[in-house]
């Protein structure tokens, strides 16, 4: 699509995705052993990255973006495991569980343009239903 957002079959199968991810990182947060009052205070703690939009559209979203893939809590991940931090493996299980839930819900990477263009869709009052 040449306007820079999924669609189609492409857009289910990310949203399929990321449900996985929850359920996956949800999981091995219970295989660890992590306290679950941990995990709900801090599943929705990525989120705060939308204070970066008081800087402006796109610094907001290099910061939302920032901490909305999944590279940085998968190396924190490992990292973790490797150093045998149990509950900094739970940190990076609850971030990457906050990533799943939000690509299982239809909320994307954002374009500078605005938080609600995303790679999934707008979101918010412009969205298409």
């Amino acid at each position: 699509m040449s306007d820079g957002i999924v669609g189609g079959a492409p857009r289910v199968f990310l949203r399929i995705e990321g449900a996985a991810l929850l359920a996956c990182a949800t999981a091995a947060y219970a295989w660890f052993g992590q306290p679950w009052w941990v995990f709900a205070v801090l599943l929705l703690a990525p989120d705060l990255s939308v204070l970066g939009y008081i800087a402006g559209p796109g610094a907001g979203a290099i910061l939302y973006n920032a901490l909305h893939t999944v590279t940085p809590p998968l190396i924190g991940l490992s990292a973790a495991i490797i150093l045998g931090q149990p509950w900094l493996v739970g940190l990076a299980l609850i971030w990457l569980a906050h990533i799943g839930l939000d690509r299982m819900l239809g909320y994307g990477l954002k374009y500078g343009s605005g938080f609600g263009n995303t790679h999934l869709g707008v979101i918010g009052r412009g969205a298409r239903t």
